[in-house]
């Protein structure tokens, strides 16, 4: 059988078809075609409390991208620049990763999951990246998804996962790791120094990255979480 996904999702309001403009649980489709592509089944997880269950009967875990995490969440008081804040979505997403750690799960993180991934071990981020690195070459323009140069830790369980220590990326965040959390080890970089993946140093199956694999063209990210996914690489 096909290996299940559950991949977290927004609660907006949103508006399709002809008349229709209502809160919504909804999600970038690229995400939901990446995981079919590599041969698993895709399945949404609205922020609800008690979505944790659903772990359960799911095989991988997919942390979305999306709006910025509370900054309560890592002792921060909240820049000016940090939006989109949600705090039930923060909560679902605790809980979800919690439960698929405790099951042994392979959980992939992108960008806000990645940072999600970084805040529940004790880590805490950059609220407005352009304040460190000088420039807005991470998201350039508001809605449009950018592209800049990854490099990749040689020997890192992401370089062997991507295939390769260079790459070029689809980019789009205003923030940034900042100080890494417990078993929480940095492999890959912009050439600003900007943390661009992660890894789990205690878990062989857990993964993050700052850029937008689901906007691109590599499938390996995707492959490697549904191949885990599957059990018989799972570890």
């Amino acid at each position: 059988m096909r290996p299940v996904i559950g991949i977290s999702a927004y609660a907006e309001q949103a508006r399709w078809g002809e008349a229709w403009d209502l809160p919504a649980v909804l999600l970038p489709r690229a995400y939901a075609d990446q995981v079919a592509d590599a041969g698993g089944v895709p399945v949404l997880l609205p922020p609800l409390a008690g979505v944790g269950g659903a772990v359960e009967r799911l095989d991988g875990l997919l942390l979305a991208g999306g709006g910025d995490i509370d900054p309560g969440r890592y002792g921060a008081p909240t820049d000016a620049r940090t939006a989109g804040v949600r705090g039930a979505r923060d909560t679902a997403e605790i809980e979800l990763l919690e439960a698929a750690l405790a099951r042994g799960l392979p959980v992939l993180g992108v960008c806000r999951g990645m940072q999600l991934l970084n805040v529940v071990r004790g880590g805490t981020l950059n609220q407005h990246l352009p304040d460190l690195v000088g420039h807005h070459g991470h998201r350039e323009r508001v809605g449009v998804f950018g592209t800049h140069p990854v490099t990749v830790a040689e020997f890192s369980r992401t370089a062997d996962v991507l295939g390769r220590t260079e790459l070029e990326v689809p980019t789009y965040h205003h923030q940034s790791l900042a100080e890494l959390g417990e078993d929480v080890t940095a492999t890959a970089w912009a050439d600003d120094g900007t943390v661009e993946a992660i890894e789990y140093t205690d878990r062989f199956n857990v993964l993050g990255v700052q850029w937008h694999p689901e906007m691109g063209k590599d499938p390996s990210l995707f492959q490697w979480l549904v191949e885990r996914a599957s059990g018989s690489d799972r570890g």
